[in-house]
């Protein structure tokens, strides 16, 4: 089944035609307010009301020019702005982009000059900017691109990927830049040579890197955020941590927007940061499909959707 998502999710004839259909319309909305940014501003409102952090990411990925490249940065200029007029008191969102919205493939000294701008403008307003990890055509290309802008910014992020067997070597590369990652397991069809196909094996490596940034993070040399809906797993980091000393504030924990909330305030309850990610925008057939490919509860959710 998780294959065949996958695979559903790289169709592009399905990323045309599911989002005309009414019952995926009702379905994605347990992942995301809506596919404006008013609804998304909407959604941060609550969640901020409630003491979560929240990012935003607009949904969609591999642009196939450079004015689309441009307008998708001048989207984020945008989200800045309004969030600045917002000013909601328990501060700011963060912006979190695939690289690939911003021409990493069509012309990565372009996207690069994207992702300065957009960081320099994160910095100036005390918020932070993300890369979120894509499929591993652009592993290197992004771990690259992190590194250009970590040496320039202090508040950017990257995603990393613990599905992905590279991924330890990835975690000591960026150590000495007193990095900020998001750990998640990982959401693409990848092949076993270069990544770990058991949910066994992921969960183990996703412990291990968790409690090498973790300890990181304790001595206030990088930032961690545990992105997962698996609290088993985060409370298995956090005992290890704990157990050497690192105190919960320093493992943070992000979750999509409309998935295991309570157990997102429960956490936030336990002493966790906690944040939520919202998604909007109408390119979301791909995303979704690899949300469905997460966990069999979000494929028995769409199927209700089919029945009056």
């Amino acid at each position: 089944m998780r294959s065949l998502l996958l695979w559903m999710a790289k169709d592009q004839r399905l990323r045309e035609t599911l989002p005309r259909m009414p019952f995926a319309q009702r379905a994605v909305r347990r992942f995301m307010p809506g596919e404006r940014l008013e609804d998304a501003f909407a959604a941060a409102d609550r969640l901020q009301d409630e003491g979560l952090g929240v990012l935003f990411t607009h949904l969609g990925e591999n642009v196939t020019s450079l004015a689309e490249a441009e307008a998708v940065a001048a989207h984020y200029g945008s989200v800045m702005e309004q969030d600045r007029a917002r000013a909601h008191p328990r501060g700011r969102v963060e912006i979190s982009i695939k690289p690939t919205q911003l021409g990493l493939v069509r012309d990565p000294d372009a996207c690069l000059a994207h992702c300065d701008e957009l960081a320099r403008r994160c910095a100036a307003s005390g918020t932070w900017f993300w890369l979120d990890m894509e499929g591993s055509d652009h592993t290197e290309a992004t771990v690259r691109l992190y590194e250009r802008l970590a040496a320039e910014h202090a508040r950017v992020g990257i995603a990393l990927q613990a599905y992905l067997r590279r991924t330890a070597a990835d975690v000591q590369r960026l150590l000495p830049l007193r990095p900020a990652i998001r750990l998640v397991k990982g959401a693409y069809d990848e092949p076993g040579t270069i990544a770990y196909r058991s949910k066994t094996a992921v969960d183990a490596n996703f412990q291990a890197l968790g409690v090498v940034i973790a300890q990181a993070a304790g001595r206030g040399e990088a930032r961690l955020a545990l992105g997962t809906h698996d609290s088993e797993l985060i409370e298995r980091v956090s005992a290890i941590a704990e157990a050497g000393g690192i105190e919960r504030s320093a493992l943070e924990v992000h979750m999509l927007y409309g998935i295991r909330t309570d157990e997102l305030r429960r956490l936030r309850d336990a002493g966790y940061p906690a944040f939520s990610l919202v998604a909007y925008g109408d390119a979301w057939s791909a995303w979704y499909m690899r949300r469905l490919a997460e966990r069999p509860a979000n494929v028995v959710f769409a199927l209700r959707q089919l029945l009056p």
